[in-house]
């Protein structure tokens, strides 16, 4: 991944994020948010994916249910959100609409995705971070401002 900054402005940052061939989306866009400290952060994207594994989360059972895509799509729409989990550590959290090749589409929570040719990520850094903390109805890490 290729990464560039845009803009820059009272604690505003702004950056192009280029995806390459192979590149894993979500581990390498989280190790950027964590090598540049961003806790408050919103982010879109547009590419493809040679797979991916998206996820729904199952409020019965508490738990994600793994939709695995192996072929070719093409991302419609990538949106998500960096916040700091309880420890400091920057949690990725991510949706995404994956265009078939006959147009249907197939969407959730992005668990993993392997860049084919490229993914295009546009991120805002806002001067506030935001915190995750643990929601004990659900199970889940969510956003309290």
């Amino acid at each position: 991944m290729k990464s560039k900054l845009l803009h820059e402005h009272d604690g505003e940052r702004t950056f192009a994020l280029i995806f390459e061939t192979g590149d894993e989306v979500v581990k390498t866009l989280t190790g950027f948010a964590r090598d540049n400290r961003l806790g408050g952060s919103h982010f879109s994207a547009i590419g493809a994916f040679q797979e991916a594994t998206l996820a729904y989360f199952d409020w019965q059972r508490k738990d994600y249910r793994k939709i695995p895509v192996s072929e070719q799509v093409e991302v419609v729409s990538l949106l998500g959100d960096v916040a700091l989990k309880e420890g400091g550590e920057p949690m990725l959290h991510a949706h995404a609409v994956l265009g078939r090749p006959d147009g249907s589409a197939v969407c959730g929570h992005l668990l993993e995705g392997r860049v084919r040719p490229t993914l295009e990520v546009v991120l805002v850094e806002l001067p506030r971070h935001l915190q995750r903390r643990h929601d004990p109805e659900s199970g889940l890490a969510l956003i309290r401002p």
